[in-house]
């Protein structure tokens, strides 16, 4: 399982998940796409769980959307695939904020799950 394809297929998954559950506005959604106690940093202070997950998404305004490209992946352990996106988050009324993504998936039993997760914008 170590093919670029395999590793893009494992969190295209769960990304695509995420970004549906954004789109939609559902904090808990997205929030259950994490672990019990994931590492969550966005554009403010991190987190720990998926209740400062939920918090966090549930404070973003209505109508913010998602856009990803999986830009490199690695292959951590069987059960560790580590990501790095480009990621646009678009707005209805401010202009798109464009960040880069760490992730890093986790199995737990048939599902894979976001353990970690860091933005940082650059320029």
């Amino acid at each position: 399982m170590n093919s670029t394809t395999a590793r893009e297929t494992i969190l295209r998954d769960v990304l695509d998940r995420w970004k549906a559950a954004v789109d939609a506005h559902e904090p808990e959604e997205v929030a259950a796409l994490f672990t019990e106690d994931a590492i969550f940093q966005g554009l403010h202070p991190y987190a720990v769980g998926r209740q400062g997950v939920a918090d966090y998404y549930g404070a973003q305004p209505l109508g913010m959307t998602a856009a990803y490209r999986i830009l490199e992946t690695r292959q951590l352990a069987d059960d560790l695939v580590l990501g790095y996106l480009a990621v646009d988050f678009s707005f209805t009324d401010r202009p798109v904020v464009g960040v880069n993504l760490g992730v890093l998936a986790k199995r737990l039993g048939d599902a894979w799950y976001l353990s970690h997760y860091q933005v940082s914008r650059l320029g």
